[in-house]
C-alpha cells in the first residue's frame, strides 16, 4: 500500500511539472506560441526577453506575424540603431521535413535561410542597415518548429572564430551540396540555377562590375590539401559561370579551412556533419 501510495504522488508531481513546464514556461496550454523569444548578446546574454516566437505554415517562407512580433522587431531594431559596435545574425530553422523542400521562388538553398531573410527585410524597413544583417541557418529538432528564429549580436569591429555570411545577392553562398561527394565537379541544383540566371542578367546590364568566387573547405585534411581543393571548386563554379555565357571578369580563389562560419566539431569533441557542411562552401561575390 506504501508503495502504491508513493507511486500515485510520482505521477501527481510528474503531471503538475509537466503541466508548469508546458503551460507556465513554454505557453502552449491556449493553443497559442511560446513568449521565449529573446535578443541575445555576443555572450548570450539576454538583452531583450518574453517576447512571442514567431511562427511559418510548413513549407512556408512568410511569418504569421503577431503584435507582439511587430513589438519584438521595434525592440530590436532601436537597440541596434542605439548600439552601433552591434550588428545581429538571424538564424532560421526549418523542419526535418523541409529539408530538401524546393521552394518555388529565390535563390537561398534551404528555406530555414529563406525565413532568415524575410525577417531580415522586416528589420531593414524598422530603420537597420541591410549590411548590418546576417544569416544562419540550422534543422530544428522536430516537426513542431516551436522556435524558428533566433537573434543574436556581435561586435562588428572586433575578429570572430567564425565567418558572418550575408546570403544577399551580391554575396550569395552556396554549400557543397552543389558538389558530387568527394568531388570537385560542380553540379549546380535548382537554386544555384536560379541565381546563376539572374547574375548573368545583371552582369550584362551592369558591365563593370566583375565576380569573386571563393572556395572553402572544412577542418579534415592539411593546408596543402584543402586550399587547393578550395580553389578547384571555385574554378569549376566559374566554369559554369562561362558556359552561362558571362563575360565579365571572374576571380577566383580559396581560403581552404581557414575561415570556416560553424564549429567542424562539438564541444563534446564528437564531429558535426552539419558544421562541416556548411563550412564546404563557395561564396559568391559581386564587386
Amino acid at each position: 500500500m506504501r508503495a502504491f501510495l508513493v507511486f500515485i504522488v510520482f505521477i501527481i508531481f510528474a503531471l503538475v511539472s509537466r503541466w508548469y513546464f508546458v503551460c507556465k514556461i513554454r505557453g502552449l496550454c491556449d493553443g497559442g506560441r511560446p513568449f521565449t523569444l529573446a535578443l541575445l548578446d555576443d555572450d548570450g546574454t539576454v538583452l531583450l526577453k518574453g517576447y512571442e516566437q514567431f511562427a511559418f505554415d510548413t513549407t512556408k517562407v512568410s511569418p504569421l506575424l503577431t503584435d507582439n512580433n511587430k513589438k519584438f522587431l521595434v525592440a530590436v531594431a532601436n537597440y541596434l540603431n542605439q548600439h552601433n559596435s552591434k550588428d545581429i545574425t538571424i538564424t532560421g530553422f526549418y523542419r526535418p521535413s523541409e529539408a530538401n523542400l524546393r521552394m518555388s521562388s529565390g535563390f537561398f538553398e534551404n528555406i530555414g535561410v529563406a525565413r532568415a531573410d524575410r525577417i531580415r527585410l522586416l528589420l531593414v524597413r524598422n530603420g537597420v542597415e541591410e549590411v548590418r544583417i546576417k544569416l544562419d541557418y540550422q534543422q530544428y529538432a522536430d516537426e513542431l518548429l516551436l522556435e524558428p528564429l533566433v537573434f543574436q549580436l556581435f561586435l562588428n569591429a572586433q575578429p570572430s572564430a567564425f565567418e558572418r555570411t550575408a546570403f544577399k545577392f551580391t554575396d550569395m553562398t552556396y554549400s557543397d551540396a552543389n558538389f558530387e561527394y568527394n568531388s570537385t565537379e560542380f553540379r549546380p541544383g535548382e537554386r544555384f540555377v536560379a541565381y546563376a540566371d539572374s547574375v548573368k542578367l545583371f552582369l550584362t546590364q551592369n558591365p563593370g562590375k566583375i565576380v569573386r568566387i571563393i572556395g572553402h573547405t572544412d577542418s579534415i585534411g592539411s593546408d596543402a590539401y584543402n586550399d587547393p581543393l578550395g580553389l578547384e571548386r571555385a574554378s569549376n563554379a566559374k566554369f559554369y559561370f562561362e558556359r552561362l555565357g558571362v563575360t565579365s571578369e571572374i576571380i577566383v580563389e580559396s581560403f581552404g579551412k581557414k575561415k570556416p562560419v560553424a564549429p567542424n566539431s562539438l564541444s563534446t569533441g564528437e564531429d558535426n556533419p552539419e558544421g562541416r557542411q556548411k563550412n564546404r562552401r563557395v561564396n559568391f561575390v559581386i564587386e
